[in-house]
């Protein structure tokens, strides 16, 4: 038992939460890459800043007790968003960049994925910091 959750249950909310998320990461390329093309991995930049986003307002509501950490933890934080985020694909597609010899577009991946996805964290901390004044 966790927080008197089932653990079973909890394994469940993880499935339910990863279903959810990886569908929606397939559902966010597929759009993105009839908007913007191939040349440049934005959509897994974009899934990447939005779950940092949403991981850093989930934790801080669960930190400053405005959630309970249970349910919320394992659908959101660790199933939604664990398979809607996605470090492995931002490190082959870097790689595949530096193979193709787009060194710039490799470089700017990294810097923006890296740094960007940081500063979404922060902001979504920040936005729960500042409701809770």
């Amino acid at each position: 038992m966790t927080n008197g959750i089932n653990s079973y249950l909890l394994y469940l909310t993880v499935a339910l939460g990863g279903g959810i998320g990886a569908s929606l990461r397939f559902f966010v390329y597929q759009q993105t890459a009839s908007l913007l093309g191939k040349g440049f991995p934005y959509a897994t930049l974009l899934v990447n800043l939005l779950g940092s986003f949403l991981l850093g307002l989930l934790y801080s509501l669960i930190e400053q007790g405005h959630i309970e950490a249970g349910v919320y933890r394992s659908l959101i934080g660790i199933g939604f968003l664990g398979a809607f985020t996605t470090f492995s694909t931002f490190s082959v597609d870097t790689i595949l960049l530096f193979q193709q010899g787009f060194l710039l577009k490799a470089m700017t991946n990294i810097v923006l994925n890296v740094s960007l996805c940081i500063m979404a964290a922060a902001l979504g901390m920040f936005i729960v910091t500042l409701i809770n004044k």
